[in-house]
């Protein structure tokens, strides 16, 4: 029985606004394009198969966990990782305050991939009003072993008022 070589493609894609190439095998996840090939280290990579959502990303401002897709797959794609939501001053975005403040974070291990999941949930239900229900359905597809998800909700209710209504 003979193995066939892996086949090795030509890919472009833009991570946070930057063009990064590559020749990679053709089944390199993009989670392993991101962290080896563009260097960014923040998108984590948990259980390697779309279970734990730690390595949630945007792709074409869609979230989706980036150990599923080939890097192949997006090709001539947006990708925007967790890396890109604080300002260049390093100034942390509205969502990120949030974190910080609610103690929404423990090991911190699964909070780049919320933070992505999150940030998509936001820029579809930019309102105030998001109820408690909502956001627990919007992070039902990632999982935290540290917080109990309770201040994870907070952060989130927190941070849809700053952004689109008043504080309390």
């Amino acid at each position: 029985m003979s193995v066939e070589p892996e086949q090795v493609v030509d890919v472009s894609i833009v991570i946070n606004g930057t063009e990064c190439t590559a020749s990679v095998p053709s089944r390199m996840l993009l989670s392993d394009f991101i962290r080896h090939e563009a260097g960014l280290t923040g998108t984590h990579v948990g259980c390697e198969h779309g279970v734990c959502g730690c390595c949630t990303v945007m792709i074409d401002g869609v979230s989706a966990r980036s150990c599923l897709a080939f890097a192949v797959q997006c090709d001539g794609s947006e990708i925007r990782t967790v890396e890109d939501l604080a300002a260049v001053d390093d100034t942390l975005s509205p969502l990120q305050q949030a974190f910080h403040e609610c103690h929404a974070l423990q090991c911190g291990f699964c909070t780049p991939g919320f933070l992505m999941a999150i940030t998509e949930f936001l820029d579809r239900n930019q309102r105030a009003d998001l109820s408690e229900t909502e956001v627990r359905e919007a992070i039902s597809g990632n999982l935290c072993r540290c917080t109990g998800y309770t201040s994870i909700v907070d952060a989130v209710l927190l941070a849809a008022k700053r952004m689109y209504g008043k504080e309390d």
